[in-house]
């Protein structure tokens, strides 16, 4: 039945506008952002009975890594209409927005480029490369122009969001990019990496997930990276990081970094002496972003319905490729980037996942309070408010705060990707912070 639909896809395509449509609900594209460089867009209008795509807002997903493909794993494994086994999902934010999935950096998933040399090397260059799609994107759809767009991200894709959403704030007021900018919302992001890792041993210890000796080696391995981060040594950083998952894979039999309480095969295979860097770095952070079924569904029947990618490119073929060519910036905070972005009075939200470890909530906590913000003092000193579970009737699904323009969700019994693990919570988040509710 899966087949027909895609099928029937492929049968309705129609070319309009310069780009791809199905069924006048949906359009995609390449960019080339630089020369050498391809990236690819794939964008869903908003498919609600109460409402047209004109009346609600416009969303742009950005996935972690860098390396996952927003277009795969956060279009069918976590908030697209569709899911892997191209069944609709009741909590697809298709819903309440029209959605815009971007592979990004160039390089994942049917992103590619010529050459190695033409990866992105750090987030500037990333933000840079995504105002060339995003000038383009909002000239073709013109009627997106005076729609409100957020950016919503996960991970390494929260800390690309903050970049891109400086580079676009300015490039709007220069009249560059005609959009109406919104907000941008950091989901379980990288923005302070070491604030992460040095909470990793506390909260798998408050959990009972180490003892006292575990929590000993893993606060030394901690502190190897933040030793190195703090000589400049960023490369080396992202080499101890590596370690340092090391170390709390072998005290925990193998926890799983994306939700503490479920446990892959995959994970009670952690790292041995053996085992090199990057099979290390493809086993946690890559492979489960590109999991069989999604790798032979992307590189099968969505690549047909979608027509035009390259007969040489593969879906996710140069994703480990584009972490090492990040590595040197992978282990930098971007705080002062999200300060920035306050004091332009951009609306900025943090979400996170209670049983996340990569980017713990404890972690996110601590570089909030390193913000410069000048009403970061009154937003400390409020109490959060709790939020009933839309599937659980008299349960708490989450606790959220909000000052001016800084908000901050604590979404329960969720992990690193949360539309997955509560995608009705995320759902009411989504609403919640483009003022739908």
């Amino acid at each position: 039945m899966a087949q027909c639909c895609i099928g029937a896809f492929v049968a309705t395509l129609l070319f309009t506008s310069g780009f791809h449509r199905v069924s006048a609900k949906e359009a995609w594209d390449y960019v080339d952002v630089r020369d050498g460089a391809h990236m690819f867009w794939w964008l869903y209008y908003a498919n609600s009975s109460s409402a047209s795509f004109q009346d609600l807002p416009l969303v742009m997903w950005l996935q972690g890594g860098p390396g996952g493909s927003s277009c795969g794993f956060g279009n069918f494994a976590e908030i697209g209409p569709l899911d892997v086994d191209l069944q609709p999902r009741e909590t697809s934010w298709v819903n309440a927005a029209s959605v815009l999935f971007v592979d990004n950096p160039v390089g994942t998933g049917y992103s590619y480029t010529d050459s190695y040399d033409a990866l992105t090397k750090d987030v500037a260059m990333v933000a840079s490369d995504m105002m060339v799609l995003l000038k383009h994107f909002f000239s073709k759809t013109p009627e997106f122009q005076s729609i409100p767009f957020y950016i919503f991200s996960e991970s390494y894709g929260g800390k690309m969001a903050a970049a891109i959403s400086l580079e676009l704030n300015k490039a709007i007021k220069k009249g560059l990019i005609k959009c109406n900018f919104a907000g941008v919302a950091l989901g379980d992001s990288w923005i302070s990496p070491i604030d992460s890792v040095l909470t990793w041993g506390p909260y798998l210890y408050s959990t009972s997930l180490l003892d006292d000796f575990g929590l000993g080696e893993v606060m030394r391995a901690a502190k190897e990276v933040q030793k190195a981060i703090e000589e400049g040594q960023y490369d080396t950083a992202t080499e101890l990081w590596n370690v340092a998952e090391n170390v709390v894979e072998q005290n925990t039999n193998g926890v799983n970094f994306y939700n503490i309480l479920t446990q892959s095969s995959d994970m009670l295979k952690f790292t041995t002496e053996n085992e090199g860097y990057m099979s290390a770095l493809k086993r946690r952070h890559v492979r489960p972003l590109q999991g069989q079924s999604l790798d032979a569904l992307m590189n099968g029947p969505i690549r047909k319905k979608l027509g035009i990618i390259p007969n040489n490119v593969t879906w996710g073929g140069q994703s480990g490729e584009v972490f090492s060519s990040m590595s040197g910036d992978f282990m930098k905070p971007v705080i002062d980037i999200v300060d920035e972005l306050l004091a332009a009075g951009v609306n900025v939200t943090v979400y996170n996942g209670q049983l996340d470890l990569i980017v713990d909530t404890m972690g996110q906590e601590l570089w909030v309070k390193k913000l410069k913000w000048d009403g970061l003092n009154k937003f400390n000193q409020m109490k959060w408010t709790a939020l009933e579970d839309p599937q659980s009737a008299g349960q708490t699904g989450a606790f959220y705060k909000t000052y001016k323009n800084f908000a901050f969700y604590w979404i329960l019994k969720a992990g690193h990707m949360i539309p997955s693990d509560q995608g009705p919570m995320a759902l009411r988040m989504l609403k919640m912070v483009t003022l739908q509710e």
